[in-house]
């Protein structure tokens, strides 16, 4: 997925919506539309990238099963063992370092782990950096 430029504020809202709407479809079991519709409705987007938000959505619930494949062999315990919260954090990250390559992976991993210490259980960003730095290094190792 490519932009041709990017306002950081807008991108950081998208992504934090977007953990939100992770979330909760994991939660509701909604799927990717509803919960676009839904966020646009309630103003969540308002000055965010609506356009990454929706894009990420709809690709992130799509390989979500293949997403947890790529970051799976970095746990110390299954996907199934993991908070809502880690689960769509590190679905999204390792979307981002897998999909969005224009995106330095250090960005991607900061963003995220920003988000695991605002959203998450205590001390969890560690574990999620821990995470998708591994990840990056497997997935983006012309950059490193």
């Amino acid at each position: 997925m490519k932009s041709p430029k990017v306002d950081p504020r807008a991108r950081r809202r998208a992504r934090r919506a977007l953990l939100q709407a992770l979330y909760q479809a994991q939660l509701s079991g909604a799927d990717a539309e509803a919960m676009c519709s839904q966020f646009r409705q309630s103003g969540a987007l308002d000055d965010a990238d609506a356009t990454f938000f929706d894009e990420c959505l709809h690709q992130i619930l799509d390989t979500r099963a293949k997403l947890d494949e790529s970051y799976q062999p970095f746990l110390d315990r299954s996907t199934d063992e993991l908070g809502y919260v880690e689960r769509g954090v590190l679905r999204a990250g390792t979307f981002e370092l897998k999909e969005c390559i224009e995106v330095p992976f250090r960005v991607v991993i900061n963003e995220w782990v920003e988000l695991a210490k605002v959203f998450g259980a205590e001390q969890s960003f560690k574990f999620v950096n821990g995470v998708l730095d591994a990840v990056a290094r497997d997935v983006r190792h012309s950059e490193q």
